[in-house]
């Protein structure tokens, strides 16, 4: 790997300080619509679609910048890590032309929203056990199954849905991805009572015989597992991006206190028992960082296999790093840290869903130790 990939490029540094500078005039109080819309005129959301699309041509390493640096403001848009992220890419990478021509410049500038749904309520993290079936019907297909923890679907135009389709020649089921509209007959959602505070609402999905159109299929039916994973690894780098976003966010507020709440005789960061928490939590965060870097790199680079590595670990990196800043975060404010004022104590469990979605730290660990490790599986 070389120097240049985890050293930034000059554009990309700019892009970093425009995008921060785009969060502070948002901050904690954000507007999400407000600042989903600004975003897409200066070009942050489809900064990684073709420009033929309308986009800005780049890759997961910039839009991981700009997630980042709305996250570290405080006003991270979590639908990027969807509909960009995601769903762009797989439209990008696999579409038909007509597809992308529907669909991709809507995504890069904003106008369009497209939700992602995988998990299922009896499946979990395991893709393998999904029960959502497509079956062909004439020219299309019909669609049948359900989803939970879908995010966004309220504001989406259509969500890409993950079903399973029978191998004609095997009699298997394979995964395919679908695009269904938002109000498509039989495609019904409900909102899911969420005890975390956060802009996005989340869904349960019923598909009850959704009968679909042949060109709401993506791409090749036979490669319905590549194209999934090529979805998957950014959802991965993205979710890093959010969890480093916040923790920096935690992170600087802690600091400022710490700079200036004096109770002796000396600021309480003079301190090292205040101090060293804090330095080491910027240590983790800037080191969940270089690891996500890696992956965006190699992402970039076309490299699925290096990528799905280095994006599993960034994941798993920087959801430690996030929960454990944002607790010493509140920890360092002690009973102000638990206020409204201060508006830190909400990402406590803001900070828990980088290490529970969209895969778990166990299913990672399990991940890296039979695919980096070749240690035998226990299922």
């Amino acid at each position: 790997m070389s120097a240049a990939s985890v050293i930034e490029s000059q554009e990309n540094k700019d892009l970093r300080a425009a995008v921060a500078a785009l969060g502070a005039r948002h901050g904690r109080g954000f507007d999400r619509a407000a600042l989903w819309s600004e975003a897409a005129k200066l070009g942050y959301l489809g900064v990684n679609l073709p420009e033929q699309y309308g986009g800005g041509g780049g890759g997961m390493a910039e839009l991981s910048i700009v997630l980042e640096e709305l996250g570290a403001a405080g006003c991270p848009l979590l639908m990027m890590v969807v509909s960009p992220a995601i769903c762009g890419t797989v439209i990008a990478r696999f579409g038909t032309a007509t597809q992308k021509r529907k669909w991709l410049p809507g995504l890069a500038d904003g106008s369009l929203t497209m939700a992602f749904g995988i998990t299922e309520p009896d499946a979990g993290s395991n893709s393998h056990r999904i029960t959502t079936t497509a079956r062909r019907d004439g020219d299309g297909w019909i669609l049948t199954g359900r989803k939970v923890f879908i995010s966004g679907v309220d504001i989406a135009d259509a969500t890409l849905i993950v079903g399973r389709t029978e191998d004609a020649r095997t009699g298997s089921l394979k995964p395919c991805l679908f695009i269904v509209p938002r109000d498509a007959p039989g495609f019904q959602r409900s909102q899911i009572d969420m005890e975390l505070q956060a802009a996005e609402k989340q869904f349960e999905l019923v598909l009850d015989d959704v009968r679909l159109p042949a060109d709401s299929l993506v791409g090749d039916e036979d490669a319905g597992l590549l194209q999934l994973f090529a979805g998957l690894n950014p959802e991965r780098i993205m979710t890093a991006a959010f969890a480093i976003g916040m923790g920096r966010y935690a992170l600087t507020r802690a600091v400022d206190y710490a700079t200036t709440r004096q109770v002796w005789k000396l600021p309480i960061g003079g301190h090292q028992a205040v101090a060293h928490p804090l330095a080491q939590a910027h240590i983790e965060l800037e080191l969940a960082r270089l690891m996500m870097q890696k992956a965006a790199a190699l992402y970039d680079a076309g490299d699925d296999i290096g990528a799905g590595e280095a994006a599993n670990m960034a994941k798993y990196a920087a959801a430690e790093a996030c929960v454990k800043a944002v607790d010493q975060a509140v920890h360092t404010l002690g009973g102000n840290g638990l206020t409204r004022e201060y508006g830190l104590a909400s990402l406590i469990t803001a900070a828990r869903v980088a290490r529970i979605a969209p895969v778990s730290r166990e299913m990672i660990l399990n991940y890296v130790s039979h695919q980096s490790l070749g240690l035998p599986r226990s299922y």
